[in-house]
């Protein structure tokens, strides 16, 4: 297993039962201890658990972003299916706003394939990738948030809050049953806020795992937005 997608699976089953042993770690991701126990040191060095004799605590971890190695791993199949069926939202001469997800970093390849169109984007790596395929760009510029390569902040909502957009592709990492958009990050959802405030169309872009799932922060209600994009 990709050390990626192992330590992807290691923090959610840390979310799902707070903790863990070392051996039970191993047991499950068909790892060796010396492994588990080196993916726990670096994600504790980033803050996302504690390590205790034997194994790890999740402790205020949940409410934590995940690292953007880690997202950008997470159902790779199921957000390209996404991004293609998001494409009948695009056309010629939009301007579009994409937040810092892993999810609307998919968009990238549908929109290299739309003429004289404009991206604004808080994504760092999102940015990089429109230019590099000729996608006119503009970056929020803000504080980044180092974890999610996201910028945020005052001077990113002063970029959106002076721009309007055809469409917004934005996602979270939770929504859940009553249809509530909920993430970890309060610096991203009041961004997101914004692009959602100054966009005509609002696109949600959600795979299947996030449905039934709920964070401590707010973003709305699937009622407030236009359209809810999974791969099912």
């Amino acid at each position: 297993m990709l050390m990626i997608n192992r330590q992807q699976e290691l923090l959610e089953i840390l979310r799902q039962e707070q903790s863990a042993t070392v051996s039970s770690l191993a047991r499950r991701l068909y790892a060796s201890e010396p492994t588990v126990r080196r993916d726990l040191a670096a994600l504790e060095a980033q803050g996302y658990l504690k390590r205790v004799h034997g194994g790890a605590v999740i402790g205020g971890a949940p409410d934590r972003e995940i690292p953007y190695e880690v997202r950008a791993g997470e159902q790779e199949q199921a957000k390209a299916v996404m991004a293609r069926r998001a494409a009948k939202f695009l056309h010629k001469g939009d301007v579009v706003f994409l937040d810092g997800s892993s999810s609307a970093a998919h968009m990238v390849e549908p929109l290299r394939e739309v003429e004289d169109v404009l991206v604004v984007t808080s994504g760092a790596r999102t940015a990089l990738r429109l230019a590099e395929c000729g996608v006119r760009v503009i970056a929020t510029g803000g504080q980044m948030i180092t974890r999610s390569f996201t910028w945020v902040g005052s001077h990113a909502e002063a970029c959106i809050r002076g721009m309007h957009a055809d469409v917004a592709f934005f996602s979270c990492r939770g929504l859940s049953d009553a249809g509530e958009m909920t993430d970890p990050s309060i610096e991203e959802i009041n961004l997101r806020r914004l692009m959602l405030e100054r966009a005509r169309v609002r696109v949600l872009l959600c795979d299947s795992s996030k449905f039934g799932k709920q964070y401590v922060y707010s973003l709305g209600y699937r009622e407030e937005i236009d359209e809810v994009i999974s791969e099912l």
